[in-house]
């Protein structure tokens, strides 16, 4: 007995609709069988009878003498290997080609259906022997206008023999046809079950922790698929965990290497004993990694609330080119350092509707990256290009570039293409859900040693396009809440 599960359910359906539809067959083929044997018997007495009529109707028996007349009938009409009945119209039989049962009285539907002028049968038990017989009346007329019923009955005994053994027969091939189907069904539910046994053994383990197993095996079609998505899952899992841990042994450095400073120049001033000169050198670098580290929280409730959808954006009219210049300033001083110039190229005045803030932050990081990522004395170019619905902002350095493996993933969080560079991993991964946020998109296009771009495209207002002071063409309009 199969348990219960998959396999028995495919065994069982599959074995069911085979079962029907074979007995259906069977059943439809034995009926064919048996309509075709009793309709040969039915045409073979039809058409005697036809026949011997249509030949003993020029010689008709003219006499009144009633029983040369049924003799005669019956010497014309008679059929090899069946009994003719010649009946008078009240159904008795008058005589017979086997001469018995001469005082019988036959009333079954085919002497009253030939009684009607049909040709007709009957099939049923033979009273008396209890035969299968099959009966064909038809009526017949004599010279003097006199009407008698032929009935010819033959025995069914063997055609039902016959039908029996094709039955049987037939019986015996769905039977065969059942077994092999069975067979056939196991196997192909054992072709199912197995994998899935495997597949939920793997996953099983998986869910435990041990991402560290896959699932073997050459399976085809949706299983297969499934395989392969579990075998992927769990790779991403190692992955992700790996990127993890990375991420916390990196930012546990970024956070005690400012603390380190802020705690050893703490401990320093507290002794006294410094000049003011190098006590404001102590208090500039506490401040300066103070902020740092502000900067690094910021960040992470940033991605955290990103990562919950808990950003909320305080939208208003941002003119753009105005963000850029200021964003320049903010990193002139760093560039200067460098020898990095930053250049705003376009003359438009785009202007969306946006969060100040976090346009800033998004622009200011993508910037920022481009002046770290520069060769000295290096130019950073920044443009628009204006289409119907979006404007677009590039940034374009010519440093070191980045590779195209690095390029696939460099919008992943907590990934860095050089960890020496220190970072949390999350700028861009942050910058580019920000972009999103305004229904924008950023994508990165860069060459190994020849530089690197960033394309941000952001939407323009619906309708008229907000200018300072109102809208295009001189209309007044509601520039929107500040920031």
């Amino acid at each position: 007995m199969i348990k219960k599960g998959i396999r028995r359910q495919i065994v069982l359906h599959y074995f069911l609709v085979v079962f029907i539809a074979l007995l259906l067959v069977e059943v439809i083929f034995l009926i064919a069988i048996r309509t075709y044997y009793y309709d040969t018997v039915y045409n073979h007495v039809s058409n005697h009878i036809r026949l011997s009529n249509e030949f003993y109707q020029p010689f008709r028996v003219t006499s009144s003498d009633n029983v040369n007349q049924l003799s005669e009938m019956v010497r014309h009409f008679e059929l090899y290997n069946t009994e003719l009945q010649i009946l008078n119209t009240s159904g008795q039989v008058l005589t017979t080609s086997a001469g018995f049962d001469l005082e019988q009285t036959i009333k079954t539907s085919d002497v009253t259906q030939a009684l009607a002028g049909d040709t007709s049968r009957w099939v049923g038990k033979q009273p008396g022997t209890g035969q299968i017989v099959m009966a064909v009346s038809q009526s017949i007329q004599n010279g003097f206008d006199q009407t008698y019923i032929l009935r010819y009955v033959t025995s069914l005994d063997l055609i039902n023999d016959r039908l029996l053994k094709l039955t049987l027969f037939a019986v015996s091939i769905g039977a065969a046809v059942l077994a092999i189907v069975l067979a056939f069904s196991i196997g192909l539910a054992n072709s199912i079950v197995k994998p899935i046994n495997n597949i939920t053994t793997v996953s099983t383990q998986m869910a435990k922790g041990k991402f560290n197993v896959r699932i073997k095996g050459d399976y085809k079609y949706e299983l297969g698929e499934l395989s392969s998505t579990l075998n992927y899952m769990a790779q991403e899992i190692v992955r992700s965990n790996q990127v993890k841990d990375d991420f916390i042994s990196s930012i546990s450095h970024e956070l005690r290497t400012p603390l380190t400073s802020i705690k050893g120049w703490s401990e320093t001033l507290d002794s006294g004993g410094y000049d003011p000169e190098e006590t404001k050198i102590g208090m500039q670098i506490i401040a300066k990694e103070t902020d740092r580290l502000i900067g690094l929280v910021e960040e992470l409730l940033d991605f955290s609330k990103l990562q919950q959808n808990e950003m909320k954006l305080v939208k208003g009219i941002v003119n753009l080119r105005e963000l850029l210049q200021e964003i320049i300033l903010n990193l002139w001083a760093k560039a200067e350092k460098k020898g990095v110039t930053i250049k705003l190229e376009s003359e438009e005045k785009p202007i969306i509707y946006g969060d100040a803030n976090r346009l800033k932050q998004v622009f200011l990081n993508i910037v920022d990256n481009a002046v770290k990522f520069s060769h000295e004395n290096g130019v950073i170019n920044l443009y628009f290009t204006m289409e119907e619905k979006f404007v677009t902002v590039t940034v374009r350095d010519y440093g070191i570039g980045i590779s195209e493996e690095h390029l696939r993933r460099v919008k992943d969080r907590f990934f860095q293409v050089n960890p020496l560079n220190g970072g949390t991993g999350l700028g861009l991964a942050i910058t580019q859900q920000l972009v999103e946020l305004h229904g924008g998109t950023m994508e990165m296009e860069s060459e190994l040693g020849h530089g690197t771009s960033v394309i941000v495209k952001l939407p323009l207002p619906e309708g008229k396009i907000p200018v300072a002071g109102g809208l295009e063409n001189g209309e007044e309009g509601n520039p929107g809440p500040t920031v």
